[in-house]
């Protein structure tokens, strides 16, 4: 690996994803998966990882997480860690740790990805110079974007999966009543997630008069994908829908005409049906703006660990 060694970790809800990037390398290697509830906290984690790869003296790590960052200290919005951001540094003897939101450090592995580790769902052609989407639900729903600044691209930190969800249809509306009686706020993330697939499931089967099974979101999407059971089927149609009408607005928002990047740990394992699912219809209906949204292409980031080469960047650009 070499003198310059450092390490980057991406920090979900449930995994925490851990590599080390090469002095002048944006390739991470020795990849290692740790589930976070088998860990006290973050530095647990990390300092498990390094002694599993032969304790290399790193200075410098770069982290991404789950959630807003607003200050010092990190709370995971869908895990169980929190950590000071100066403590952990401190604690691991580094120079410099960088922490920044998980769909950042996506947003900045746009730009390195290759063909083979996208497939293109809709659209036409990339506007070069404008702005880039990148969004995508896993065990939350992730947002963010890439705005050019020069040779450089910004990546926004943002919190776009809790905006307020837009319902579209009247049985989504009525989906959203049923959710406005046990959520005070019902933000896009709770419909498109991975817990958001199972509020969807448990709404229309509440709405059908029909007892909801105790599914979790792999089981819901397998039945669903095999058409098993009509109401699974109804929930995966209806989120990819809701996920089209997000993904719409934020490429509105942005003016990102260059394409919309759709990653999380969801939808790239839908394969083939997501293509026929209402994503792109849904992404499509703007009224007014309905011309210019079809004409922006939709692309399904395919490549196991993106993050982690965005993370890389951090490094190897010099900040």
């Amino acid at each position: 690996m070499g003198k310059a060694v450092r390490l980057v970790g991406d920090i979900g809800g449930t995994n925490a994803r851990f590599a080390l990037v090469a002095g002048g390398s944006r390739q991470p290697q020795q990849e290692q998966v740790m589930r976070c509830a088998e860990f006290d906290g973050l530095e647990q984690a990390i300092r498990r990882y390094l002694a599993d790869h032969g304790d290399p003296g790193i200075r410098e790590a770069a982290l991404d997480v789950a959630t807003g960052i607003t200050g010092d200290f990190v709370q995971l919005t869908n895990g169980p860690w929190g950590f000071s951001i100066e403590k952990t540094r401190q604690a691991l003897a580094l120079d410099r740790l960088h922490v920044i939101n998980d769909f950042t450090a996506l947003a900045l592995s746009v730009p390195t990805l290759q063909p083979h580790e996208l497939r293109q769902v809709g659209g036409g052609k990339p506007i070069a110079g404008t702005a880039i989407a990148v969004i995508g639900p896993g065990t939350g729903l992730g947002v963010s974007g890439l705005l050019h600044a020069g040779e450089r691209w910004i990546a926004l930190q943002g919190e776009g999966g809790h905006t307020a969800v837009s319902p579209t249809t009247e049985r989504e509306i009525e989906v959203l009543r049923w959710l406005m009686q046990r959520f005070e706020h019902v933000s896009t993330e709770r419909v498109v997630s991975g817990m958001g697939l199972v509020n969807l499931y448990r709404a229309i089967c509440a709405l059908d008069h029909t007892t909801a099974q105790p599914l979790t979101p792999a089981q819901i999407t397998e039945a669903a994908l095999a058409g098993k059971e009509v109401h699974c089927r109804e929930a995966l149609d209806m989120f990819c829908a809701i996920l089209g009408a997000a993904a719409a607005n934020l490429v509105v928002t942005l003016g990102a005409r260059e394409g919309c990047y759709i990653g999380g740990g969801i939808v790239p394992r839908l394969g083939e049906y997501f293509a026929r699912s209402p994503f792109r219809a849904r992404f499509e209906h703007k009224g007014r703006f309905s011309t210019y949204v079809a004409a922006v292409p939709t692309y399904v980031i395919l490549a196991e660990t993106p993050a982690l080469r965005g993370l890389a960047t951090l490094f190897t650009d010099g900040r």
